[in-house]
């Protein structure tokens, strides 16, 4: 199933503790249907010294929101979005606010470009 948001994407907490605040998507979960998003939703964690990390100490990181509580945002405000199929065969999100095209979504065939 395609999902309305992708690693990059401006976009806003619609519900929770973080209700109105705009990040940009660091990291899909697609299994989870989680999102991490760029300052928001920070946690912090006490680390023993590792060999890895011998210093120890408090970290502070971005935890995952679902999938569902977060929209894309045109012009400030968040939006629906709907999938399109154009004449060529690809498939593309649009903003349901305004009708802005969001990107190209790849299918599984499509070869991995990240």
């Amino acid at each position: 199933m395609a999902k309305h948001v992708r690693k990059g994407d401006q976009v806003m907490v619609t519900s929770g503790d973080h209700k109105g605040e705009i990040g940009t998507v660091m990291r899909v979960i697609p299994k989870d249907d989680r999102v991490v998003i760029k300052g928001i939703n920070l946690r912090t964690k006490h680390v023993k010294p590792t060999q890895t990390s011998p210093q120890g100490g408090v970290i502070t990181r971005e935890a995952p929101i679902h999938i569902s509580n977060v929209s894309p945002v045109v012009d400030g405000k968040p939006t629906r979005v709907r999938f399109v199929t154009k004449d060529d065969g690809s498939k593309v999100r649009v903003a349901a606010r305004g009708g802005r095209e969001l990107g190209v979504v790849r299918g599984p065939d499509a070869k991995n470009k990240s």
